[in-house]
This record gives structure tokens, C-alpha cells and sequence, in this order.
């Protein structure tokens, strides 16, 4: 009888654990699709920003020169500006990296991949844009213009001075 019940009591133990390695399994792949899903999204996005329409946008926004908004606003008057190549430029970056800061808001991208592949663009261009931004915030009354981009940019920052720290800390 003792028989009988070492069999009951080892099938009971393996079946608890095939339970246990199939949860164990599932959830690393979950785990690989959703890192594999954001992977794919980042490099759609990167696809975009390499289009020849983002390489050729650059330099009309990148040339104009300015101090300071109220520079900006003198040498670029809105009803000029708006309707500029470089106004076209400056809106499709905006919108990128506004669209890259909410997805990485939201947790739907890796910030390690947004820095391999963006960190030096997003604070070229956010650096550029910044006196614009802070200027139409409190003119327009705005605080939310352009919020995702500059979350992105404080993001990698914060990012980058982490790996400044662990660096140092490493050194002997």
C-alpha cells in the first residue's frame, strides 16, 4: 500500500512542478515579446527619423539663429514663420520626439534604445527649440506645448547623470 501512495505522492509532485516550470516559462515569454514589441517600435521610429524627408528637414530649422524668444519672434514674425520651410522643420521634430516622450511616458519604449539611437538629436534639438517652447508657454498661456519632448529630454538627462555616478563610484 505504502507503494501506491509513493506513486500518488510523486505523480502530485510532478505534475506541481511541470505546473510550475510552464507559469516559469510563460511569463520569461511574455517578458521577451513585450521587450521585442518595444524594440520593434523603436526602430520604426528610427526608420522614420532617418527618412530621407527628417534628413533633409534638419538644416531648415538648425539654420535659423536666434538669442532668445524674443530675438526669435523679431527675426521670425508668426505670420512669416508659419507658413517657413523652418517652421515645417520645427514642427516635425516637435512632434517626434513629443510622440517618442509620451510612448516613453507611458512605458510602451525602452529608454535604453531611445538613448543608442537618439539622445544626441533629442538635445540638439531640444536645446535649439527650448527658448521657443518656454516663450509660446507663457505668451500662448500653454504649459502642456510641447510637454512629452521636454519629459523625453530631462528623461535621458537624468539617465545620462546616473551613468555618470555609476561610472565614477566604479572607478578605484
Amino acid at each position: 500500500m505504502s507503494t501506491v501512495v509513493d506513486v500518488t505522492e510523486i505523480s502530485a509532485i510532478v505534475a506541481a512542478v511541470g505546473v510550475l516550470i510552464g507559469v516559469a516559462y510563460y511569463i520569461m515569454d511574455m517578458r521577451n515579446q513585450a521587450q521585442k514589441r518595444q524594440t520593434d517600435l523603436v526602430m520604426q521610429l528610427y526608420s522614420e527619423f532617418g527618412s530621407k524627408e527628417y534628413v533633409e528637414a534638419w538644416p531648415k530649422f538648425f539654420l535659423l539663429e536666434f538669442k532668445d524668444y524674443e530675438d526669435f519672434k523679431q527675426k521670425y514674425p508668426t505670420s512669416t514663420f508659419a507658413t517657413s520651410e523652418a517652421s515645417t522643420s520645427y514642427t516635425m521634430y516637435c512632434y517626434f520626439f513629443e510622440k517618442v516622450g509620451l510612448l516613453l511616458h507611458r512605458k510602451l519604449i525602452d529608454i535604453e534604445l531611445v538613448d543608442d539611437l537618439f539622445s544626441m538629436a533629442i538635445a540638439i534639438c531640444w536645446e535649439k527649440v527650448r527658448p521657443i517652447v518656454e516663450g509660446r508657454r507663457k505668451e500662448w498661456n500653454t504649459p502642456q506645448y510641447w510637454e512629452w519632448f521636454e519629459y523625453l529630454y530631462n528623461e535621458l538627462k537624468k539617465r545620462e547623470q546616473k551613468l555618470q555616478q555609476s561610472k565614477i563610484s566604479k572607478t578605484p
